[in-house]
């Protein structure tokens, strides 16, 4: 390793997805094996979106033992019960229902409008109780973390806000419709990164509401760019390269299944047009490698991508595990999907039980250790491809290649 690698800055960068983010857990779990035992957090830079907020801001709290940080988000994934992230009593659910059916009639009158789906108070509580804040600026002043950024959507000026935590050095930034703005993080951004929209309420900070940061992050890599990242590790959450084409016509979809299909692509697609865009970048800048490139004032660096996102379908995992979803929620998706097969997106998302997210634990574990020389390399500062991800990627992207 020479000095030019080792001064690289590796950002890793976990976007959104439900119960889906317990297969970043796992890819998690294999680095942390790769790596020495006891070594302190190897991101410098560190940015969440949603459930990979959650994922972010807790190893930000425990950044002086990268290990430790790992097995603490395992037992919390690993535990994991839906009355744990939103209530499921049927109390709770028939008020849910009655509310939206009387505001629908009466037009808000009365009862008012409801705010969400689902009343997420108890993944709140049990943010707030194991979720030490303090700690991050505690990391960043040993030294074993530079920034850690959680994004969310601002209802009110339709803006992606990206909150971040760093060195007072670090500045802010502004693009059209998205803002870097540094704070000491909390639990209301936390809360505001995750409230998915219609599904969960949504947050007020400051002046303003925020809802699921991945409604308006177009460019999911840019906070980390923004933070100073040279080179960055994506733990993705989509497996798929997109549906057969159907034989007949089939039922138009249902609630469920539209449903499933916004919230996969509210998480993922931003993140392939982002890697489309630095792909083009880096073709241009290694053409001309003697050429400075500037963009404005700021000159054009390469950055170094690696992808790594489940080998399996989880709408089938979800499947399996439909039984241990509770009774009132199973009704619930019964009642909105019917038999649909598209139900099973949506029911990936919301599946927070053991048995589901201990499987996807699992699965990113091994996906993670079938790559593993490529992934030791990357976050130690060894020499790499431009971008490594799986092949059906790759072969998108090879249009922007110079080949």
């Amino acid at each position: 390793m020479n000095d030019a690698t080792q001064s690289l800055k590796t950002a890793l960068v976990l976007p959104g997805g439900g119960a889906r983010g317990a297969f970043q857990v796992g890819v998690l779990k294999a680095l942390a094996e790769l790596l020495p035992r006891g070594c302190p957090n190897p991101f410098p830079v560190i940015s969440g979106t949603s459930a990979g907020a959650v994922n972010s801001v807790v190893l930000a709290t425990r950044a002086r033992n990268f290990r430790i940080a790992i097995a603490e988000l395992e037992r919390v994934w690993g535990h994991f019960r839906c009355h744990h992230v939103y209530r499921t009593d049927h109390l709770a659910m028939l008020k849910s229902s009655l509310h939206w059916m009387a505001a629908l009639v009466l037009a808000g009158l009365v009862v008012g409008m409801p705010k969400s789906l689902l009343d997420n108070s108890p993944l709140r509580k049990l943010l707030g109780d194991n979720v030490h804040f303090p700690r991050i600026r505690d990391a960043i002043e040993a030294g074993h973390l530079e920034s850690v950024a959680v994004t969310a959507a601002g209802y009110a000026t339709a803006r992606s806000t990206t909150f971040f935590e760093a060195d007072p050095g670090r500045r802010p930034w502004q693009r059209t419709r998205r803002l870097g703005k540094q704070t000491r993080l909390n639990l209301d951004h936390l809360m505001a990164s995750i409230a998915v929209p219609m599904v969960f309420p949504p947050v007020r900070i400051g002046n303003e509401y925020f809802g699921d940061g991945a409604m308006r992050q177009a460019t999911p890599l840019s906070p980390a760019l923004h933070l100073g990242a040279d080179r960055i590790l994506v733990i993705g959450i989509r497996d798929e390269t997109g549906g057969k084409e159907p034989d007949v016509p089939g039922e138009p979809p249902s609630f469920a299944t539209i449903a499933g299909y916004m919230l996969d692509t509210l998480f993922m697609d931003g993140l392939y047009s982002d890697l489309e865009r630095i792909t083009r970048i880096n073709n241009l800048i290694d053409a001309v490698p003697d050429q400075p490139l500037f963009a404005g004032e700021r000159q054009l660096r390469p950055i170094d991508t690696m992808l790594i996102v489940p080998s399996e379908d989880l709408q089938l995992i979800a499947e399996k595990h439909r039984r241990e979803l509770p009774l009132a929620i199973r009704t619930l998706l019964r009642g909105v999907g019917g038999k649909s097969p598209g139900e099973n997106k949506l029911l990936s998302f919301l599946l927070f039980e053991s048995a589901y997210t201990r499987e996807l634990i699992h699965l990113g574990y091994r996906d993670a250790m079938a790559v593993k020389d490529q992934l030791q390399n990357f976050v130690t500062g060894a020499d790499v491809p431009r971008l490594f991800a799986p092949t059906w990627i790759r072969r998108d992207l090879s249009a922007f290649s110079p080949d």
